[in-house]
Order: C-alpha cells, then sequence, then structure tokens
C-alpha cells in the first residue's frame, strides 16, 4: 500500500473512531438520566443554601424523570463538598450546588482550597440569589445609611462587624465595606453566622451584612434596623431600605448578593450538561417553586452554563482585586 492509500487508511479509521465517539455520547445524553440523581450541598443542613437545594431538587424531578436527592458534605467552609464534587465521576449523576463561596471566594482567599472552578467544573445553571441586608442594633439609635455612615466614620475602629470566619464571604464583604465607604470597622471571626447574628443583637458588634431571610425577623421586631440592602431592586418588605447601587456603591452591592449555582465534574458530556440545563430552567418556571422561593426572599436566575461561567469569572475577579488592596487571608501559613 502506498503512502496515500495508508493516508486514506489512517482517515477512515480515525472518521470511524470519532463518529463511535459521538454515537456514544449521544447515546449517553438520550438515555440519561436512568436512575436517580446526587445533588451534593457543601454546607450543613437546614441553611439558606441547603433550604433552596432541596427546593431545586424536588423541582427537578419532573422534569429529569429521576429522583433528585440531597447530600449534605460540609466542612472547611464548602471546600470538602466542592472538592467531593470535582472529583466525582463525569457523568451527571453528580450534581454541585455552587455558591458565591464555593465557587468565587474560596479559591481566592482559602489556601488550602484545591479546586478551581472554571477548570474542574462544567457550568450548568445559575440558580438563584438572594438579597443582604446591612444592619445595626436598635440600640445605637441609627435609623438610614446617613446616620450610619456618619456615625460609623465617628467611631473609626470603635464599631465592630462579624463574620462566619476568617476568609470567609462575610469577611470579605466587610473589607468591601471598609473599603468602598471608606470605614475602620473592626472584623471579628466566629464559628456560623448565629453567633454573628446573637453579637449584634447583643451590641457587642455594631454592624450586621446577612443574608434577608435569617435577618428577617429580628427587623420586623424592630430589634435590628435595616440601612441598606445588596439587591437588584428595594426589597418589597423594606421598601424605605434603598440598595447599595441606589446609594453609589453598585461593584459592592454586586459583590454583597449571595448566589447559586449548579455544577459537575469537568468533562461532563455536553449533550448530558444542556440536558441538565432544560431540566433546571424548566424547574425554575414551576409556579409553586418560584412562590415558595419568593417567601424566603430568594429570586430564581436561569440562564445558559456561559451565564453561570461569567458569574463565577465576574466576581472571582473583584475578589481577587478585593484581597490584593485589602490584604485579606485566611491566618494560614
Amino acid at each position: 500500500m502506498g503512502v496515500r492509500g495508508r493516508r486514506r487508511g489512517w482517515r477512515a479509521v480515525m472518521a470511524g473512531m470519532l463518529a463511535w465517539a459521538a454515537g456514544t455520547v449521544s447515546a449517553l445524553a438520550q438515555e440519561f438520566p436512568h436512575r436517580p440523581v446526587k445533588l451534593v450541598v457543601p454546607f450543613a443542613a437546614a441553611g439558606s443554601t441547603d433550604i433552596v437545594a432541596r427546593l431545586v431538587a424536588d423541582a427537578l424531578q419532573g422534569p429529569l424523570g429521576q429522583p433528585v436527592y440531597v447530600e449534605n458534605k460540609a466542612g472547611a467552609g464548602g471546600m470538602l463538598g466542592a472538592e467531593a464534587v470535582a472529583r466525582s465521576m463525569p457523568d451527571g449523576y453528580t450534581l454541585g450546588l455552587g455558591s458565591i463561596s464555593t465557587l468565587a471566594v474560596n479559591p481566592v482567599v482559602l489556601k488550602a482550597s484545591r479546586v478551581q472552578p472554571l477548570q474542574d467544573f462544567a457550568m450548568v445553571v445559575p440558580l438563584a440569589s438572594i438579597a443582604s441586608v446591612f444592619s445595626v442594633p436598635a440600640s445605637l439609635q441609627v435609623h438610614d445609611f446617613a446616620q450610619f455612615l456618619k456615625q460609623a466614620r465617628l467611631q473609626g475602629d470603635g464599631w465592630a462587624a462579624g463574620s462566619s470566619g476568617v476568609g470567609s464571604v462575610g469577611h470579605v464583604i466587610l473589607e468591601a465595606l471598609n473599603a468602598d465607604l471608606g470605614l475602620q470597622l473592626r472584623h471579628i471571626p466566629f464559628k456560623g453566622m448565629g453567633p454573628v447574628i446573637n453579637s449584634t443583637l447583643a451590641g457587642q458588634t455594631q454592624v450586621l451584612s446577612d443574608q434577608y431571610p435569617s435577618s428577617a425577623p429580628h427587623i420586623q421586631t424592630g430589634r435590628l434596623v435595616p440601612v441598606a440592602v445588596a439587591a437588584k431592586e428595594r426589597l418589597a418588605d423594606l421598601p424605605q431600605v434603598p440598595t447599595l447601587a441606589e446609594l453609589g456603591y453598585p461593584e459592592l452591592n454586586a459583590l454583597a448578593i449571595t448566589w447559586f449555582g449548579l455544577v459537575v465534574p469537568a468533562g461532563t458530556p455536553a449533550p448530558v450538561v444542556q440536558r441538565l440545563n432544560r431540566a433546571a430552567n424548566q424547574a425554575l418556571q414551576q409556579p409553586a417553586l418560584r412562590a415558595r422561593l419568593a417567601q424566603l426572599g430568594v429570586t430564581p436566575l436561569e440562564g445558559t452554563p456561559i451565564h453561570l461561567e461569567h458569574l463565577v469569572a465576574q466576581t472571582t475577579a473583584q475578589v481577587r482585586a478585593l484581597v490584593q488592596q485589602r490584604g485579606i487571608s485566611d491566618g494560614s501559613p
């Protein structure tokens, strides 16, 4: 056989292999899913992330035609769960609930993080966002943002704000608050948001940055006074409280909004990712899910894998710039 004949032979072999591979992927996508799907939540049960995950898991069962069950894998600020998803079989049967913490903050701030989201995950869909509220204890006699800003600047480093830990998303937001508003709030790390809220209610810390659903009961009873929210628009429950964007701080507003998205391990076949994306968007259109999310102050996002990829990249760049500017560290050697 001459050179041309051998080349034609190799081309035929390669064409056959490509056709076989394409057929295998296509068959996999058509069959998917034929068994239950697992959704890994990298935080403990009963928190806002877990609540959103379970609502979405229930709503996904109809569009996918299979049960979707939640597995909580908490620890190390969400790193353990993120790593578990990244190292899973890329077949679509292990989903991960990614958040601003696991997809944008941890990889930049936490030195122990072994996951690079844009390399280790395939993005599926942006799911939802939760507004944050900035509040102070009623004992301070501060009633709006202008009074808050004046008093906080007069106090210098005499006022403090808590977070769920050094290097957490709350820590990053506090540093952004100081940088953008020209404040000197001291950072007090706690183990979880429960103690942070209790500390603010007791007046031991003076400023609270928190997701609205967990602060809402204390705002409604008057123990906490909201001075600003981080949201796309004013909250229906707090029509008198402006967004940070309205007040002239759009980047801080964007950073302080908590968001979630679905991810799968890198290497998951594109048709499977597309199937999951369609199912998630269908689930997010369900009136019952939207109504329940609205009760919790959660806004459905929807969209394509590219939308989530852009959200991760944009937030990561913002966090990285802030870390460099403020010298944020998780304290590890």
